[in-house]
C-alpha cells in the first residue's frame, strides 16, 4: 500500500530542557523541521508503509536539508518541486509546565502556499497521486492554498475516489490561517464530502464549529457519509464511528508529558499505518495511541529515529 501526504514543511525551533541552558541561563533552541502532514508522513514511514511527500520547497540550504531528512526516513520526494529564491516557513514552540504547546509562525512567503496552483506542475502531480492507494491532507494544507488551487484539488479528489482511491483528512483548524471562521467552515465541510477517513480532534472541532458536546461533532460529520470517523479527545477515550458501529478506545496514561507538539499528527500516523497494513479500526486506534504516547515524551514534533519504536507500548503512570 502506498500513501501520499500533501502539505507544508517548516523550520522548527523547539526549546530544550532547562538543564540545557546557554549563556546567562537562557534556554537553548533546537532547530529541526516539522509540519502537520510532514510529521504524519514521517511516522507512517517509520511503521513500514511506503510514503510519498508532496510539497513545494525553495532552493536554499534548509530546503535541501528537508529533502535529505525525508530521504533518510525512506520517504519518496520525487513529487516535490523547488522554487528559485524561496525558502520554507519558520515556527517556534513554547510550552506550558504541563507540556501543552503554543506556536509563533513566520510563513507568509513559504513556497508550499503555491501547492496545486501552477497548471504544468499540477498535471505532473496528478499523475503521481493517481498511483497512490491513499491520500492524506489536513485543514492546514487547505488553508495555505489559494482558492483556485483548492478548487482544482477538490475536483481531482472526486476523480481519484471514483477510481478507487481513499482520502484521509484531519481538519486541524488554525484560525490565523483563515480569513474568517465562515471561510474555514465552508472549505472544511466541502472537503469532508470527499473524505473516506476523518481523523478529527474535538478541541479543533469545538473551535471551528462551536460544539458543546461531542455528539454534535459526530452528528455533523456523519452527514458526510464517511466510512470512518475518529475523534481524538486528549486523554479521554477516542471515539470511533465506522459503518454504523460505534466504539470508545481508552487512551493509556503516560509517565510524563514533555511536549504535546505533534500528538495528533503522530496518532494519525499510527492509525493510518495500521489500517493500510490490514488492522481493524479499533486496533488502528490503539496503534495511534502508542505512537502519540512516544512523541509527547520528547520535545519537538519529530523524535530521533533511534528513540522511536513502531508499536511500542506507553509506560503507565
Amino acid at each position: 500500500m502506498k500513501l501520499a501526504a500533501l502539505g507544508e514543511v517548516m523550520v522548527e525551533l523547539a526549546p530544550q530542557a532547562a538543564a540545557q541552558a546557554g549563556e546567562q541561563g537562557k534556554a537553548l533552541l533546537r532547530q529541526s523541521y516539522a509540519g502537520d502532514t510532514y510529521n504524519t508522513a514521517v511516522y507512517i514511514a517509520r511503521h513500514g508503509v511506503s510514503v510519498s511527500y508532496v510539497t513545494l520547497l525553495g532552493d536554499d540550504p534548509y530546503s535541501e536539508e528537508v529533502l535529505t531528512r525525508l530521504g533518510d526516513e525512506g520517504i519518496d520526494t520525487s513529487a516535490i518541486a523547488r522554487l528559485s529564491g524561496r525558502c520554507p516557513g519558520l515556527y517556534m514552540i513554547q510550552n506550558t509546565p504541563d507540556g501543552e504547546r503554543y506556536f509563533t509562525y513566520w510563513r507568509g512567503e513559504a513556497p508550499a502556499r503555491e501547492l496545486f496552483a501552477d497548471p504544468q506542475r499540477r498535471e505532473v502531480l496528478k499523475a503521481h497521486l493517481r498511483q497512490m492507494d491513499c491520500l492524506y491532507l489536513s485543514g492546514i494544507t487547505l488553508a495555505i492554498m489559494a482558492a483556485d488551487a483548492r478548487a482544482e484539488l477538490l475536483d481531482f479528489l472526486k476523480e481519484y475516489r471514483a477510481a478507487g482511491g481513499r482520502v484521509a483528512f484531519d481538519s486541524n483548524y488554525r484560525p490565523r490561517l483563515w480569513r474568517s471562521v465562515g471561510d474555514a467552515r465552508e472549505v472544511v465541510a466541502t472537503f469532508m464530502s470527499v473524505t473516506d477517513m476523518a481523523l478529527l480532534t474535538f478541541e479543533d472541532e469545538q473551535a471551528l464549529w462551536g460544539d458543546d458536546v461531542v455528539d454534535q461533532c459526530v452528528q455533523r460529520n456523519s452527514d458526510h457519509g464517511l466510512s470512518e470517523l475518529v475523534i481524538k479527545r486528549g486523554a479521554e477515550p477516542v471515539l470511533l464511528h465506522c459503518e454504523g458501529q460505534q466504539a470508545e478506545v481508552d487512551v493509556p496514561a503516560v509517565a510524563q508529558v514533555v511536549d504535546t507538539t505533534g500528538a495528533g499528527d503522530s496518532f494519525n500516523a499510527g492509525y493510518l499505518a495500521a489500517r493500510l497494513q490490514g488492522a481493524s479500526p479499533v486496533e488502528s486506534i490503539a496503534s495511534g495511541n502508542r505512537c502519540a504516547a512516544q512523541v509527547i515524551g520528547y520535545r519537538g514534533a519529530i523524535i530521533p529515529q533511534a528513540e522511536f519504536v513502531a508499536g511500542a507500548q506507553p509506560v503507565a503512570c
